[in-house]
């Protein structure tokens, strides 16, 4: 680390954080027990498989229609799909059980792009390729594309050929940007974490390749240039984040993240992946850090307009669950390493 920079003294959560924690839900506890507290596997597994008939996970696959979409959006359901499964991912469904199998059958079977919209619904002067394409083919931008990987690779599917589209896609920068076809030079934070984290769990499940490894480094290398989130030409915070033409809110912690970029997304990436702690996480680390509470917990910010037909946590501002569990494994990481 830069010697100017002030090492980060991570502590351990208070025994009272860790047993608001431990009495969520099995998604949480068993990550809590892997991350947080260190048990050992059987009883992490034990825990983890709770996922599937108990809580929120039990709650969201009895919530899947027999065409295999969840409620949300009538006219295009494959995207609240989409966000659903994401959210079974970081619950940590074991894609191995039976409750995950007919859920993943259901998608593959039923599921594509645009699938409630006729094709005399379609623009007459622009060609939709990705019109009733199967769902694990995935569409056309990074950012869709990067979390159908991400999905696909999770509970088993073959991804490849969207890898290879997505490597095929990656700008001089090292990011992705979904505005790339309508003439974006510059990678988007947005873009760019959804690939890495789709990258990254295709590489876990089968081993990766090198042509992989070397675009995800890149990635990393995209936002570590950036400092997590200033742009590199200025250093500063951007005035407009290009994908919403508003101001950022990368320092503002979400969860569900769905397409989003924010600092804490950023880090627990970069934690999963292995990178070893960097001088150039520095400022985000110590946002994190700041972010904590006097009662140990991490706050829920910026409700994204994503719904997943579940209701975990409570209005902005109030204790989140997630933002805590994450942050701490974050602090713990980078401060293990350092």
């Amino acid at each position: 680390m830069d010697p100017k920079t002030p090492k980060l003294l991570f502590q351990k959560p208070t025994k009272s954080v860790r047993d608001w924690l431990l009495d969520s839900d099995p998604s949480i506890r068993w990550q809590v027990m892997r991350d947080l507290t260190r048990e050992s596997d059987e009883p992490v597994a034990a825990e983890r498989a709770k996922v599937a008939t108990q809580g929120w996970g039990a709650t969201i696959l009895a919530a899947q229609a027999e065409d295999g979409t969840w409620a949300g959006d009538v006219r295009i359901p494959e995207y609240p799909t989409l966000r659903t499964l994401l959210l079974l991912c970081d619950m940590g469904l074991d894609p191995e059980s039976e409750q995950a199998r007919r859920a993943i059958s259901r998608v593959r079977a039923n599921v594509k792009w645009l699938m409630n919209i006729s094709q005399e619904e379609l623009p007459k002067d622009q060609e939709i390729s990705w019109w009733h394409k199967p769902f694990f083919a995935g569409e056309v931008e990074p950012c869709m594309n990067g979390r159908v990987v991400k999905i696909g690779a999770y509970f088993g599917e073959d991804m490849q050929p969207l890898v290879e589209r997505l490597l095929g896609e990656q700008m001089a920068d090292g990011g992705w940007n979904c505005e790339q076809e309508n003439g974006s030079t510059r990678g988007s934070f947005h873009s760019t974490i959804c690939v890495l984290e789709g990258l990254l769990e295709y590489e876990k499940v089968t081993s990766g390749s090198l042509a992989v490894t070397a675009a995800r480094q890149r990635g990393e290398k995209y936002l570590l240039e950036r400092r997590m989130f200033r742009s590199l030409s200025t250093g500063e915070m951007p005035a407009i984040d290009n994908a919403t033409e508003q101001p950022p809110t990368w320092t503002l912690f979400s969860y569900p993240t769905s397409w989003h970029y924010d600092v804490l997304r950023g880090l627990d990436y970069m934690r999963s992946a292995g990178a070893a702690p960097d001088e150039r996480m520095s400022q985000a680390v110590e946002l994190v850090a700041k972010k904590q509470n006097q009662n140990g917990r991490w706050p829920r910010e910026n409700i994204h307009d994503d719904p997943i037909g579940l209701d975990m946590e409570g209005a902005s501002g109030t204790d989140s669950y997630w933002n805590t569990l994450r942050a701490l494994r974050v602090l713990a990481w980078y401060s293990l390493q350092n």
